[in-house]
């Protein structure tokens, strides 16, 4: 999908409906992702963040990756999707 729009529409009618174009949307999510492997090479390139510091901020990195496998079901491509703890 390369055009159209999502609109939210809030439950609460006194709120007013908010339109995002799918090439935003998709451009988010994956800037979410793009970013998180940056924080993941930063901690592994790390030379003042001791071993159990790093173990424990890449699960952390990890969980957050699991947390956005709900938008997988957007993406067409498997090699798009999101990867959680249980899958690597």
């Amino acid at each position: 999908m390369k055009e159209g729009t999502f609109i939210l529409r809030y439950a609460d009618a006194n709120l007013s409906d908010k339109e995002i174009p799918v090439n935003t949307f998709f451009y988010e999510i994956v800037m979410v992702r793009d970013r998180i492997r940056v924080v993941e090479q930063k901690i592994n390139s790390s030379k003042k963040l001791e071993d159990q510091c790093k173990i424990d901020l890449k699960r952390y990195t990890t969980r957050n990756y699991g947390s956005l496998t709900t938008f997988n079901v957007l993406f067409q491509l498997k090699s798009d999707h999101f990867i959680g703890e249980g899958s690597k």
